[in-house]
């Protein structure tokens, strides 16, 4: 069964090179105390964080970096680039409308990386 997904839950990228932590600024709503996410809750920096270092030949930064570097892969600082949101959140549970956010869902950034939920933050079952 899917969690749902809580601030502070940790996040994944598989092009970057450490964990960050789900930002919810404005959320008002908590399952037994932690602030829920919902699938809206994708915006880079303010929701989604860096991962470190990026490592997508589709960051610009990075392909210019390992171009210089004479075709030697070259990490740099990760800026997230989420367009659309989490994908398929909640099937049963929504706030305000909006589907939650659980820690099955998946959020694409446009350098290629796919994000995933590490740990949920929460122990509270979606469906």
């Amino acid at each position: 069964m899917p969690k749902l997904v809580a601030r502070g839950a940790v996040l994944k990228c598989d092009k970057g090179l450490a964990p960050g932590s789900l930002s919810i600024p404005q959320s008002p709503v908590t399952a037994d105390g932690p602030t829920v996410a919902t699938v809206n809750d994708h915006k880079p920096i303010v929701n989604i964080p860096t991962f470190s270092n990026c490592t997508s030949q589709a960051n610009p930064t990075v392909a210019t970096a390992t171009a210089a570097a004479g075709g030697v892969l070259t990490p740099m600082p990760c800026v997230p680039m989420t367009q659309a949101p989490w994908s398929p959140g909640s099937s049963v549970t929504t706030i305000d409308g909006v589907k939650a956010l659980t820690d099955d869902s998946k959020c694409k950034c446009n350098w290629n990386g796919t994000i995933s939920v590490q740990n949920a933050g929460s122990a509270i079952e979606s469906d």
